[in-house]
């Protein structure tokens, strides 16, 4: 099984930054696919950025130019850097892990258990 935690959150000022980091066990996370998703109390759950095996990324239209994905797999480690934060950042961001069987079925799919960002005006 894999098991994913992610640290970081906290509470920053409007305009400010932080970076999350989420740490996966195993041996796989060089071939997964990792999400960061975030849910803002009473919303559903959105998915923010994405960084395939290959490091390709994409982001949702409400953090593009504002947040980077990246991911460092000597380290098992995929960071959400987020900078001129808004007061609608505020959520509980989630990690995903996603690796697939060479046929395309899903082998490992785990979610950590959040950490809370909070922007204050």
């Amino acid at each position: 099984q894999v098991q994913v935690v992610e640290s970081g959150g906290g509470l920053v000022q409007a305009g400010g930054s932080l970076r999350l980091s989420c740490a996966a066990s195993g041996s796989t996370f060089r071939f997964a696919t990792m999400d960061w998703y975030r849910q803002a109390p009473g919303k559903q759950r959105e998915l923010v950025a994405t960084i395939t095996s290959g490091g390709s990324t994409s982001y949702a239209d409400a953090v593009k130019g504002r947040f980077i994905i990246s991911r460092d797999n000597t380290k098992n480690t995929v960071y959400l850097q987020m900078t001129s934060l808004k007061q609608e950042d505020t959520a509980v961001y989630h990690c995903n892990f996603r690796s697939f069987f060479t046929g395309g079925s899903v082998q490992y799919d785990a979610w950590g258990q959040g950490t809370q960002v909070t922007v204050s005006s």
